[in-house]
């Protein structure tokens, strides 16, 4: 490369291999999110031991169970615009050391208030951090494999709520319920060393931020010595319809005032509003289909084993990565959203019949899962640089409280005497919304321009 040419960064990062400097950013992102599913899923499996020990009742831990998703949301709404102005690097230390301590002090509580308010503080460090490796993350991959790295990384939370399992019940009986949390404090402490280390800021964040030249090239060089040859660095990014991702458009706002932009407004829109209906479904069957299936005349031991089929799915997004790097990525989740749908509603239509449960139920999780693991990837290439942080955080935070509304739509539901084939008909409904809600997106999307952006460029 000669002396006097510029390095655009995603070229660079396009042409040159997914390296070991890359595997060691996407080890620590995938342990995040890893840590996250085994924190989500932990409370779940503590909750039998908790009601023994301080004597509670199943209503009493209502607000233990939500505490976390509270925290998740706002911890994600406000992370998402600060690491679009402080960087990601710094916004995903102070998140894992956030939950790592918030989840350790939780093993010390004495009364049911205090693990309420810990398990809250360890929703916002988690709510903050997982936005933020899909960010990060996406920031290092080339083009033509971006949704299939972020979409692997995000097989981590299904495996690390899986693990969560497994490991309460071998810890409780031999340690009690304090371990699990315990574990799941000391993990994130153990894994910040290495981050803190280790982790790099996002060198597209930093030409977008106008960093100090050495720093851009000592992080490109991590990639590959070639970048060590060059005098300036660019970064290029397609411009919207109406030009405002030009260099006096978008340099110097907010993520806010990207994400709520008008060539993005519409999308941003729909995506909150298909991750949130992807939650939905996803809490009403995780929260309620044991109770459900048990309550439909399956023996509790066979209502739970065949729950655990749902959440089990997640493993089909980078099939899902693998296809969004091939084909139009709204559409592909879209028809995976519709497919969901329909295979909920035939969950409803199966009580009675156990074989056809099971399948359906592994079915509708593995179609549910990959929808919903996917959508990270879509919303970080649907942003530029400036506002990718905020928007794949809005899209995770408003997308928690539909995991709270999905919890108290079934609770509702039962309340009012629906069956157990129009509970699932209900919850279904859900999923087409979330399909449709893409495909306006897809007519949305900003255009790109025949003239991309190379404002944001950085000398030595």
């Amino acid at each position: 490369m000669g002396g006097n040419q510029p390095i655009n960064v995603q070229t660079f990062i396009n042409e040159h291999p997914f390296g070991r400097f890359q595997w060691l950013v996407f080890f620590m992102c995938f342990v995040i999110v890893l840590l996250d599913g085994f924190d989500t899923a932990s409370i779940g499996f503590i909750a039998p031991a908790l009601l023994n020990e301080w004597h509670l009742g199943k209503p009493d831990l209502a607000p233990v169970l939500s505490a976390a998703l509270f925290g998740l949301a706002c911890g994600a709404l406000t992370a998402g615009p600060l690491s679009d102005r402080l960087g990601r690097r710094s916004l995903l230390l102070g998140a894992v050391l956030l939950f790592g301590l918030a989840c350790l002090g939780s093993a010390f509580s004495q009364t049911l208030g205090q693990l309420t308010v810990l398990r809250f503080v360890t929703g916002l460090g988690l709510g903050a951090a997982m936005p933020n490796a899909v960010t990060l993350m996406g920031e290092f991959c080339p083009d033509r494999r971006r949704a299939t790295i972020i979409n692997l990384m995000f097989c981590g939370f299904p495996l690390g709520a899986a693990a969560g399992g497994f490991l309460a019940a071998w810890l409780i009986p031999h340690f009690g319920w304090r371990s699990v949390l315990v574990f799941g404090g000391v993990m994130p402490l153990l894994l910040l060393m290495l981050a803190a280390a280790k982790m790099p800021e996002s060198v597209r964040f930093m030409v977008a931020n106008a960093a100090p030249f050495d720093r851009i090239q000592k992080t490109l060089a991590r990639i590959s010595g070639a970048a060590l040859d060059a005098q300036r660095v660019v970064l290029t990014e397609n411009a919207s319809s109406d030009g405002r991702n030009d260099e006096n458009g978008q340099k110097g706002r907010s993520g806010l005032s990207v994400t709520f932009s008008k060539p993005y407004i519409v999308g941003s829109v729909m995506l909150w509003l298909a991750y949130f209906m992807g939650l939905v479904i996803f809490y009403a069957s995780i929260n309620w289909m044991p109770i459900l299936l048990k309550d439909a005349g399956l023996p509790l031991k066979s209502a739970t084993l065949i729950s655990a089929l749902f959440p089990l799915g997640g493993v089909g997004a980078v099939l899902s990565g693998w296809l969004m790097d091939r084909f139009n990525a709204n559409r592909v989740i879209a028809v995976c959203y519709g497919l969901t749908a329909i295979s909920v509603y035939a969950i409803g239509q199966a009580a009675g019949n156990t074989g056809a449960l099971v399948s359906v139920i592994f079915l509708a999780g593995v179609l549910m899962n990959t929808a919903q693991s996917s959508m990270p990837a879509l919303a970080a290439a649907f942003y530029p640089t400036l506002g990718r942080g905020t928007g794949v955080a809005w899209m995770l935070g408003v997308g928690r409280f539909g995991g709270i509304a999905g919890s108290f739509l079934v609770a509702e539901l039962a309340r009012r005497h629906f069956s157990f084939a129009d509970i699932f008909a209900t919850v279904a409904a859900a999923g087409a919304i979330a399909c449709v809600g893409l495909l306006i997106k897809q007519f949305a999307e900003p255009h790109a321009s025949a003239d991309p952006l190379g404002a944001q460029s950085v000398h030595h």
